[in-house]
C-alpha cells in the first residue's frame, strides 16, 4: 500500500472517531501543531522514519512530548501508530487529516502570493471576495515574492490566477518578439 493510501485510512480513522466524540476543531488543532512541530524540526521527523529506534523509545518521546498538551483522541492515534510500527507516516497523517478536516467544514485553502505582506484591511478584502465568488470559508496562506513586481498570484485548490506583472511582462515579451528573441530566454 502506498504512503498517501496508509496516511488518508489513518487520517479518516481519526477524523470519524473526533466526530463521534465530538472534538474534531481541538483534534485538527492538535494535528495543525504536530505538523508545525514537524516542519520545525527535521530531527523529530527523522527520527519518527529512523527503523533504528525502537517503537517504544518513539512512544514515549511522543508522550512526552504530547501527553496533556493534546486531546485523549489525538493521543489514541499516536498510540495506535506506534503499536503498528507505522511512526514514519504520522507527518503525512497529519496533513491529510487537515485536508479531510477543511473538506468537512466546507474551507478551502487558499495560497496569496504578493510582493509585499499584506495589511489586515487587504487580508480581510481577500477572504471577503473569495468566499463571495466560491461560496465556501477562506484558510488563507499569504506568501511574499518580491520577483513579482508587482500584483498578485492566487491559488484556489488545484486552481491558480496568476496576476502579477511579472507574468503580464513575459506575456508581452512572447506576444511582441520574434522567434530568434524568444528562443534567447
Amino acid at each position: 500500500m502506498t504512503d498517501a493510501r496508509v496516511a488518508s485510512r489513518y487520517a479518516k480513522s481519526l477524523l470519524d472517531l473526533a466526530l463521534e466524540k465530538g472534538v474534531l476543531d481541538e483534534v485538527y488543532k492538535d494535528m495543525v501543531l504536530f505538523s508545525t512541530i514537524c516542519q520545525q524540526n527535521r530531527d523529530f521527523v527523522l527520527m519518527l522514519k529512523n527503523p533504528i529506534i525502537n517503537h517504544h523509545k518513539k512512544k514515549t518521546i511522543l508522550y512526552s512530548l504530547f501527553k496533556g498538551k493534546v486531546n485523549p483522541a489525538t493521543m489514541s492515534i499516536f498510540d495506535v501508530i506506534t503499536r503498528k510500527n507505522r511512526e514514519a507516516f504520522l507527518p503525512a497523517i497529519a496533513t491529510e487529516f487537515a485536508e479531510m478536516y477543511r473538506k468537512e467544514k466546507g474551507i478551502d485553502k487558499v495560497t496569496v502570493i504578493t510582493t509585499f505582506p499584506l495589511t489586515e484591511e487587504l487580508r480581510q478584502r481577500f477572504k471577503k471576495t473569495i468566499a463571495e465568488k466560491t461560496g465556501r470559508k477562506v484558510d488563507l496562506t499569504e506568501k511574499v515574492d518580491p520577483s513579482l513586481i508587482g500584483g498578485f498570484i492566487l491559488k484556489i485548490g488545484d486552481k491558480q490566477m496568476d496576476n502579477s506583472v511579472k507574468s503580464k511582462l513575459k506575456s508581452l515579451m512572447y506576444e511582441f518578439a520574434d522567434d530568434s528573441y524568444v528562443k534567447t530566454f
